[in-house]
């Protein structure tokens, strides 16, 4: 099945590559639909953004804190910087051809710039009652709740749930997905599909770090620090991942899979149900000692109007991540993690409010990293925002607390608080 898969997937990149290039060479007078540089196919948007936050030093920088930025102990530290620019291009080759290419910039205590998405879609004509989609190459899969855009964007706070954290750390392949939506009676149903390949190290951040909650992700070929890792673990194991990256010789030779499942029934409510497996062998190690991580999640997301512009939203994660050769009947890591959030938001004239409380943990059984990496956790948000023309003003108080006992080998302390207050601006053009 899978070895289908793969040609499937290989002759999916080689058609679309191949209509790409015949459409960029054709006449202009052929292609009535094209677009490649006009003001709408470009944009460019960013943000900057005031923070105050304790706690510890931040992951980006290999500290232990949750949060994007780093406290200062006890201590809140004040700081104003760069949030994320992008510039998202859109041409539009036929009627039912585009392209999406965002380039990226992230800026905080530690800048990284590179490529954010790059796909191909194609939407040909719909019917009556069913319409068909798709889309190949470096993309995120559709599980957030809380994202929208070409940029990928949180939509009503600053800093998203620590699921969609980790989606964008971890969880963007290359795939090629097809998408079909029908109209049955009065209920809407999408059903969504895909073959994808270079996410072998997904897990990797989530079992040495844990959870964590911020608008930064991982561009291609960029990697990821690690905190710092134990004297065992340092010897096969790298201190960075990189997301982004296929072990096995040669592009897609075990890709892996998603799925989702979107229903609208005649009342203001969508149900979705996503399933993920990267298919990596846990094996599997290249020379810089990153290896392969089996992780599979299943999610599932609930939105609803409530009235008087209140809209509900909702998302449960649990997963299962598996790394190294098994020994005693055990894999070195045997992962497995959970995640749940309800948010609220709701219109007050001018200004949107959003309030979110969720919950978190891992919980780890391999033979060499055990209970000591296990995680409990929480956090509270609220956050608003107003539009200004083109601008738009964020104000977002965010509070975390976690548990985890392998801190005490670092000499801190297990149980970590951090409460971050951020003002932000958010600029398109």
């Amino acid at each position: 099945m899978y070895r289908v898969a793969n040609r499937l997937f290989m002759r999916s990149a080689g058609c679309s590559a191949c209509a790409l290039f015949a459409l960029l060479g054709a006449p202009a007078n052929a292609q009535s639909d094209l677009k490649l540089l006009t003001p709408d196919t470009l944009e460019l948007n960013g943000d900057v953004r005031f923070t105050l936050v304790d706690g510890e030093r931040s992951w980006v920088v290999r500290g232990t804190g949750k949060l994007r930025s780093s406290g200062a102990g006890d201590d809140f530290r004040a700081r104003a910087q760069m949030g994320n620019v992008n510039l998202v291009w859109q041409p539009q080759f036929t009627w039912s051809l585009s392209a999406t290419v965002v380039g990226s910039v992230q800026g905080g205590e530690r800048t990284d710039a590179g490529l954010s998405q790059a796909y191909i879609s194609f939407r040909p004509m719909r019917g009556s009652n069913v319409a068909f989609s798709s889309r190949i190459g470096l993309m995120w899969p559709p599980v957030s709740l809380e994202h929208e855009g070409a940029d990928w964007h949180v939509k009503d706070s600053i800093t998203p749930s620590a699921i969609n954290s980790w989606i964008g750390e971890e969880v963007r392949p290359v795939a090629a997905e097809g998408t079909v939506a029908a109209t049955l009676g009065q209920n809407k149903i999408h059903v969504t599909a895909a073959v994808m390949a270079a996410n072998d190290t997904s897990g990797t951040l989530l079992t040495f770090r844990g959870w964590a909650l911020h608008d930064r992700a991982t561009l291609a070929f960029n990697r990821q620090p690690l905190p710092p890792l134990d004297g065992e673990i340092s010897e096969y194991q790298a201190p960075f991942t990189h997301p982004l990256i296929d072990l096995h010789d040669g592009f897609a030779h075990r890709p892996g899979y998603y799925a989702k499942i979107a229903w609208q029934p005649p009342v203001p409510l969508r149900v979705e149900l996503f399933r993920y497996d990267n298919r990596a062998d846990p094996e599997a190690v290249n020379a810089d000692l990153e290896w392969g991580w089996r992780t599979k999640f299943n999610d599932v997301g609930l939105a609803s109007e409530l009235g008087g512009g209140t809209e509900l939203k909702a998302q449960a994660m649990e997963g299962r991540t598996r790394m190294g050769y098994p020994e005693t009947g055990r894999r070195w890591v045997d992962n497995r993690f959970r995640a749940a959030y309800v948010m609220l938001v709701r219109p007050f004239g001018a200004v949107g409010v959003a309030a979110r409380a969720e919950a978190f943990d891992t919980r780890n059984r391999g033979s060499l990293v055990s209970d000591e990496y296990d995680e409990t956790g929480w956090s509270a948000m609220v956050a608003a925002h107003c539009e200004l023309g083109p601008f738009t003003g964020f104000l977002e108080l965010l509070h975390v607390s976690s548990k985890r006992e392998q801190l005490e080998e670092l000499g801190l302390k297990p149980r970590q608080r951090q409460t971050q207050l951020q003002a932000q601006l958010r600029m398109q053009w």
